[in-house]
């Protein structure tokens, strides 16, 4: 009996933690062992953790050892999220391979929806789909209508070829590999994660590579919630100078890629350009700032209503 013909394809569900803490980190797992797809295996990978993370990960492993494993480097070392994947990656049995954040959680059709598509779509190498922002978590009555559902602004439910959507994320940050299923060839095919970037940026980097190389199907469904809390790796660094920092870095690597690649796609060059500008001319980039603050004081100050808000339309328009 053939895994591809006979029997459902086997899903690699990969966990990477870090001090993950003890509520969200058991939630996280839960919620994979409510998927309605059952041809799972669970790899919870060890970044060297030091609270009690590391012994809630193996008393999974020993509880259900047919569907669950525990790794973690030589030594028990902290090698960042980039070598961390690559590691659960290369003992992953699965044809497909999906990776959970451990702070997050899947909805319990996640695996076998995403599952459906890749059958149905032999040429898509993913399936991504839309994010809820999940802010209601904390149970607090302030908290409760502060969730919302980020969706790409492209044709939905469809396959999207190289390199549409590359452009797009990169003005709008979202996670992307942590909300997808990818087939583990493609994974292997592109090299995985770049070892260099052991915190932030480390899935745009990969990411960016399949956006640029191969078809990737977008769903309309949303199968992902994203813990919004105060302790995150994202919200610990936004706005700050490590943030801007690593931005920068990858912005930096994404233009080498581009240009070993040789890619010519005016509209990613472009909105690259875009990007890159802030940081490589920043006295420029605050002077202008200040500059559009100021004409747009006057005018709200000085121009009728209709011709005001006609104008700023033709602004953010261009």
């Amino acid at each position: 009996m053939t895994e591809g013909m006979n029997k459902k394809p086997l899903v690699s569900s990969i966990i990477i933690f870090f001090n993950a803490g003890e509520q969200f980190f058991i939630e996280a797992i839960e919620s994979i062992f409510a998927q309605t797809y059952d041809n799972w295996e669970l790899l919870l990978v060890d970044d060297g953790s030091t609270d009690k993370s590391t012994a809630i990960a193996l008393r999974y492993a020993q509880q259900y050892p047919e569907k669950v494993r525990y790794l973690e480097h030589e030594g028990h070392q902290n090698r960042g999220m980039s070598a961390t994947r690559n590691l659960g990656i290369s003992h992953a049995k699965g044809e497909y391979i999906s990776f959970l954040d451990a702070d997050d959680v899947w909805l319990p059709h996640k695996l076998e929806q995403q599952v459906a598509i890749l059958n149905s779509y032999p040429e898509a190498a993913m399936v991504y789909g839309p994010v809820r922002f999940w802010y209601s978590w904390t149970g607090k009555y302030a908290d409760q209508q502060r969730d919302f559902v980020t969706k790409p602004y492209v044709h939905l439910n469809t396959l999207v070829k190289p390199p549409a959507l590359l452009a797009f994320f990169l003005v709008n940050e979202n996670p992307t590999t942590t909300i997808s299923l990818m087939r583990r060839e493609v994974i292997e095919r592109y090299g995985g994660f770049e070892n260099t970037f052991v915190g932030l940026y480390e899935d745009q980097i990969f990411f960016s590579k399949l956006c640029l190389q191969v078809p990737i199907f977008v769903a309309s469904e949303c199968w992902y919630m994203w813990r919004k809390h105060p302790d995150s790796c994202c919200m610990t660094s936004w706005n700050t100078e490590l943030h801007h920092a690593a931005r920068y870095k990858f912005l930096n690597w994404l233009e080498q890629y581009l240009l070993q690649q040789k890619i010519q796609d005016a509209e990613v060059w472009q909105v690259l350009k875009e990007q890159l500008w802030p940081y490589r001319h920043p006295f420029l980039y605050r002077l202008s700032r200040k500059v559009k603050q100021l004409i747009k004081y006057i005018g709200k100050q000085t121009l009728p209503a209709p011709f005001y808000f006609w104008i700023k339309a033709q602004w953010r328009g261009q």
